[in-house]
Protein backbone atom coordinates (compact mmCIF):
# COMPACT_ATOMS: atom_id res chain seq x y z
CA UNK A 1 0.00 0.00 0.00
CA UNK A 2 3.04 2.24 -0.23
CA UNK A 3 2.19 3.61 -3.71
CA UNK A 4 -0.91 5.54 -2.62
CA UNK A 5 -0.01 8.99 -1.33
CA UNK A 6 -2.04 11.92 -0.12
CA UNK A 7 -1.58 15.68 -0.71
CA UNK A 8 -0.33 18.04 1.99
CA UNK A 9 -3.58 20.01 1.84
CA UNK A 10 -5.64 16.85 2.37
CA UNK A 11 -3.36 15.79 5.23
CA UNK A 12 -3.74 19.17 6.90
CA UNK A 13 -7.54 19.20 6.54
CA UNK A 14 -7.85 15.60 7.79
CA UNK A 15 -5.72 16.22 10.86
CA UNK A 16 -7.41 19.56 11.49
CA UNK A 17 -10.71 17.64 11.63
CA UNK A 18 -9.13 15.04 13.92
CA UNK A 19 -7.87 17.84 16.16
CA UNK A 20 -11.36 19.31 16.39
CA UNK A 21 -12.72 16.03 17.76
CA UNK A 22 -9.95 14.92 20.11
CA UNK A 23 -12.42 14.18 22.91
CA UNK A 24 -11.31 10.98 24.56
CA UNK A 25 -7.63 11.46 23.89
CA UNK A 26 -5.37 9.76 21.40
CA UNK A 27 -7.32 6.55 21.10
CA UNK A 28 -10.35 8.29 19.61
CA UNK A 29 -8.05 9.76 16.95
CA UNK A 30 -6.63 6.29 16.24
CA UNK A 31 -10.23 5.11 15.74
CA UNK A 32 -10.85 7.94 13.28
CA UNK A 33 -7.60 7.16 11.44
CA UNK A 34 -8.59 3.48 11.28
CA UNK A 35 -11.88 4.35 9.64
CA UNK A 36 -10.51 6.96 7.22
CA UNK A 37 -7.07 5.69 6.22
CA UNK A 38 -7.46 1.93 6.62
CA UNK A 39 -11.08 1.22 5.77
CA UNK A 40 -12.14 4.03 3.43
CA UNK A 41 -9.04 5.27 1.60
CA UNK A 42 -6.91 2.14 2.09
CA UNK A 43 -3.72 4.20 2.38
CA UNK A 44 -2.31 1.99 5.13
CA UNK A 45 -3.14 -1.39 6.59
CA UNK A 46 -4.51 -2.02 10.05
CA UNK A 47 -1.16 -3.57 10.91
CA UNK A 48 0.71 -0.41 9.82
CA UNK A 49 -1.59 1.75 11.96
CA UNK A 50 -1.01 -0.58 14.88
CA UNK A 51 2.76 -0.31 14.34
CA UNK A 52 2.52 3.50 14.28
CA UNK A 53 0.43 3.39 17.44
CA UNK A 54 2.93 1.12 19.19
CA UNK A 55 5.86 3.33 18.22
CA UNK A 56 3.89 6.49 19.04
CA UNK A 57 3.13 5.22 22.55
CA UNK A 58 6.75 4.20 23.08
CA UNK A 59 8.29 7.58 22.25
CA UNK A 60 8.40 10.62 24.54
CA UNK A 61 5.63 13.14 24.04
CA UNK A 62 1.95 12.68 23.34
CA UNK A 63 0.96 9.47 21.63
CA UNK A 64 -1.28 11.12 19.06
CA UNK A 65 1.27 13.80 18.21
CA UNK A 66 3.81 11.05 17.59
CA UNK A 67 1.33 9.10 15.46
CA UNK A 68 0.49 12.23 13.45
CA UNK A 69 4.18 12.76 12.75
CA UNK A 70 4.72 9.10 11.80
CA UNK A 71 1.70 8.99 9.50
CA UNK A 72 2.51 12.34 7.90
CA UNK A 73 6.10 11.27 7.31
CA UNK A 74 4.98 7.98 5.76
CA UNK A 75 2.75 9.87 3.33
CA UNK A 76 4.73 13.02 2.48
CA UNK A 77 8.09 13.02 4.24
CA UNK A 78 9.11 15.80 6.62
CA UNK A 79 6.58 18.33 5.25
CA UNK A 80 3.82 15.75 5.83
CA UNK A 81 4.99 15.15 9.39
CA UNK A 82 4.95 18.88 10.17
CA UNK A 83 1.58 19.46 8.47
CA UNK A 84 -0.10 16.57 10.32
CA UNK A 85 1.27 17.64 13.68
CA UNK A 86 0.25 21.28 13.16
CA UNK A 87 -3.21 20.28 11.91
CA UNK A 88 -3.64 18.04 14.94
CA UNK A 89 -2.60 20.55 17.60
CA UNK A 90 -4.04 23.78 16.18
CA UNK A 91 -7.74 23.25 17.13
CA UNK A 92 -7.05 22.07 20.71
CA UNK A 93 -4.62 24.96 21.12
CA UNK A 94 -7.34 27.46 20.19
CA UNK A 95 -9.90 25.75 22.41
CA UNK A 96 -7.45 25.77 25.33
CA UNK A 97 -6.85 29.48 24.86
CA UNK A 98 -10.59 30.13 25.05
CA UNK A 99 -11.11 27.79 28.01
CA UNK A 100 -8.18 29.29 29.89
CA UNK A 101 -9.58 32.76 29.33
CA UNK A 102 -13.04 31.76 30.61
CA UNK A 103 -12.03 28.94 32.95
CA UNK A 104 -14.13 29.95 35.94
CA UNK A 105 -17.26 30.35 33.83
CA UNK A 106 -16.76 26.95 32.14
CA UNK A 107 -15.85 25.14 35.35
CA UNK A 108 -19.12 25.97 37.06
CA UNK A 109 -21.47 25.79 34.04
CA UNK A 110 -23.94 22.91 34.41
CA UNK A 111 -24.55 22.54 30.66
CA UNK A 112 -20.89 22.35 29.73
CA UNK A 113 -20.30 19.78 32.47
CA UNK A 114 -23.27 17.70 31.27
CA UNK A 115 -22.11 17.89 27.64
CA UNK A 116 -18.63 16.70 28.61
CA UNK A 117 -20.12 13.71 30.47
CA UNK A 118 -22.06 12.78 27.37
CA UNK A 119 -19.03 13.15 25.14
CA UNK A 120 -16.95 10.91 27.42
CA UNK A 121 -19.73 8.30 27.30
CA UNK A 122 -19.78 8.36 23.50
CA UNK A 123 -16.00 8.05 23.20
CA UNK A 124 -15.73 4.71 25.03
CA UNK A 125 -17.51 2.61 22.37
CA UNK A 126 -15.57 4.37 19.60
CA UNK A 127 -12.28 3.45 21.24
CA UNK A 128 -13.50 -0.10 21.95
CA UNK A 129 -14.48 -0.74 18.31
CA UNK A 130 -11.16 0.66 17.06
CA UNK A 131 -9.28 -1.63 19.45
CA UNK A 132 -11.26 -4.65 18.24
CA UNK A 133 -10.53 -3.80 14.61
CA UNK A 134 -6.83 -3.37 15.35
CA UNK A 135 -6.69 -6.78 17.06
CA UNK A 136 -7.51 -8.43 13.72
CA UNK A 137 -4.36 -7.00 12.13
CA UNK A 138 -2.20 -7.28 15.21
CA UNK A 139 -1.83 -11.01 15.59
CA UNK A 140 0.00 -12.67 12.76
CA UNK A 141 0.39 -15.95 14.63
CA UNK A 142 -2.01 -17.73 17.05
CA UNK A 143 0.35 -17.67 20.09
CA UNK A 144 0.15 -13.85 20.00
CA UNK A 145 -3.33 -14.14 21.53
CA UNK A 146 -1.79 -15.94 24.50
CA UNK A 147 0.80 -13.17 24.89
CA UNK A 148 -2.01 -10.59 24.84
CA UNK A 149 -4.00 -12.41 27.54
CA UNK A 150 -0.85 -12.89 29.62
CA UNK A 151 -0.03 -9.17 29.40
CA UNK A 152 -3.59 -8.20 30.37
CA UNK A 153 -3.43 -10.51 33.40
CA UNK A 154 0.02 -9.24 34.42
CA UNK A 155 -1.13 -5.64 34.10
CA UNK A 156 -4.53 -5.93 35.79
CA UNK A 157 -3.80 -8.39 38.57
CA UNK A 158 -0.08 -8.06 39.24
CA UNK A 159 0.40 -4.35 38.45
CA UNK A 160 3.35 -5.05 36.12
CA UNK A 161 4.72 -1.89 34.53
CA UNK A 162 3.77 -1.19 30.92
CA UNK A 163 7.48 -0.89 30.11
CA UNK A 164 8.06 -4.50 31.13
CA UNK A 165 4.98 -5.62 29.22
CA UNK A 166 6.23 -3.95 26.05
CA UNK A 167 9.63 -5.61 26.50
CA UNK A 168 7.93 -8.97 27.17
CA UNK A 169 5.75 -8.51 24.08
CA UNK A 170 8.75 -7.63 21.92
CA UNK A 171 10.76 -10.63 23.07
CA UNK A 172 7.77 -12.97 22.73
CA UNK A 173 7.07 -11.57 19.25
CA UNK A 174 10.64 -12.23 18.14
CA UNK A 175 10.56 -15.79 19.49
CA UNK A 176 7.13 -16.56 18.00
CA UNK A 177 8.08 -15.07 14.63
CA UNK A 178 11.34 -17.02 14.56
CA UNK A 179 9.53 -20.30 15.32
CA UNK A 180 6.93 -19.71 12.62
CA UNK A 181 9.51 -18.53 10.07
CA UNK A 182 11.54 -21.69 10.62
CA UNK A 183 8.39 -23.80 10.37
CA UNK A 184 7.39 -22.10 7.11
CA UNK A 185 10.91 -22.54 5.72
CA UNK A 186 10.85 -26.24 6.64
CA UNK A 187 7.44 -26.66 5.00
CA UNK A 188 8.74 -25.14 1.74
CA UNK A 189 11.69 -27.53 1.55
Amino acid sequence: MKNKKISLVTLFVDFLKFGLFTFGGGWSIVAQMQKLYVEERKLITSEELLDMTSVGRSLPGTMIGNIAILFGYSQAGIPGAVICLFGMIFPPFLVLLIVANFYNAFRTNYWISAAMSGIRSAVVPIIFIAALKMVNGAFKYPPCYFVMVLCVILYLFFNVSCVYLVILGGIAGMIISEIYQRKEAADHE
